[in-house]
C-alpha cells in the first residue's frame, strides 16, 4: 500500500480494526464540536470580550487542520472516485471538489479567508454564522445521516410530485385570494406574489395573523384551503416515514441474509 493510499484510508471513515482511522475520525467530531461551541459562545457579548483571544486562536488551530484534511481529500481523490482509464486523471479531483462533502469542507474554511478580501463588516458578521455549516461535516462519520440520504434518493420521485402538485395550490390559492380581496384590501392583497405569502402561512396552518381575509367568500376559501394544507403538508411526512420504514426492514433484511451466510460458511467448514 503506497503512503497516499494509507493516507485516504486514515482521512476515510475508519474500517474496524483500523486505530489511525478511528482517531483521526473522532479527532475531526470533537474540533467539529468545539468549533460549534465556540461560534455559539462567542455570540455573548460579555463571554467574547473576555475569552476574543482564545476563540482567535482557536480558530486559526481549526481553520489549519480543517485546510489539511480538505487538501490531502483532494490529493486523495483518485481513490475514492475511480474513473476510466479513458477519462483524464485529473476529474477525481474535479468530482470531489464539487461534490456535496467536498463543498461542505470547502465552506468549513472559506469564512476564515474570505475577510482577506472582504472588507465589508456586515457580510464579515454573516460569514463568522458561516462557520456554523461545519456542523455538516458531521455526515461524513454518522450513519444516520448516510440513512436520511438514502430515503431521501429513493423516495425522489414521489416528494418531487408532491411538492410540485404543493406549489401548484399555493398558486391558485393566491391567485384565487387576490381576485377576492384585492377590491377591499388593496394594501394587503395588492398583487399574486404578495398574496403567495399569504398563502403559504395558509396552507402551512402556520396562521401569522398579519395578512387575512375579511370578506365572507376569502374567509370560506380561508378556510376550504386550511383544510387542504393540512392534507397536502402531511403527504410529505408520510412518504418520508414510509421510505424510512423501507429502509429499516431492507437493512433487517440484509442482516439476516449476511447470518445465514455466515451460518451456511460454518457449516460447510464443519463439513469438511
Amino acid at each position: 500500500m503506497t503512503k497516499r493510499e494509507r493516507i485516504y484510508k486514515i482521512i476515510e471513515k475508519a474500517e474496524d480494526g483500523d486505530t489511525p482511522s478511528a482517531v483521526f475520525d473522532w479527532f475531526i467530531i470533537i474540533l467539529i464540536c468545539l468549533n460549534i461551541a465556540a461560534v455559539i459562545c462567542s455570540s455573548f457579548d460579555n463571554v467574547n470580550n473576555r475569552y476574543n483571544r482564545l476563540f482567535v486562536y482557536f480558530e486559526y488551530f481549526s481553520v489549519l487542520i480543517f485546510t489539511i484534511e480538505y487538501l490531502l481529500r483532494i490529493w486523495t481523490a483518485p481513490y475514492k472516485f475511480t474513473l476510466s482509464p479513458k477519462w483524464p486523471s485529473f476529474l477525481s479531483y474535479v468530482r470531489f471538489i464539487f461534490s456535496f462533502m467536498g463543498i461542505l469542507d470547502l465552506c468549513a474554511i472559506l469564512p476564515f479567508y474570505l475577510p482577506f478580501v472582504i472588507i465589508d463588516l456586515r457580510i464579515l458578521r454573516i460569514l463568522r454564522l458561516v462557520r456554523l455549516l461545519r456542523v455538516f461535516k458531521l455526515t461524513r462519520y454518522n450513519k444516520s445521516f448516510d440513512l436520511i440520504g438514502r430515503v431521501f434518493k429513493n423516495e425522489k420521485d414521489k416528494l418531487f410530485m408532491t411538492f410540485f402538485i404543493v406549489g401548484i395550490m399555493l398558486l391558485l390559492a393566491a391567485s384565487v385570494m387576490y381576485a377576492v380581496e384585492n377590491v377591499v384590501q388593496p394594501d394587503e392583497f395588492p398583487n399574486i406574489l404578495a398574496t403567495l405569502w399569504w398563502a403559504v402561512v395558509t396552507l402551512t396552518t402556520v396562521g401569522y395573523g398579519d395578512v387575512y381575509p375579511v370578506t365572507v367568500l376569502g374567509k370560506l376559501l380561508s378556510g376550504i384551503i386550511s383544510i387542504l394544507g393540512i392534507i397536502l403538508i402531511a403527504l410529505p411526512s408520510g412518504i418520508i416515514s414510509s421510505g424510512f420504514i423501507k429502509e429499516y426492514e431492507r437493512k433487517k433484511e440484509k442482516r439476516k441474509r449476511r447470518r445465514k451466510n455466515v451460518r451456511l460458511v460454518g457449516e460447510i467448514k464443519r463439513g469438511k
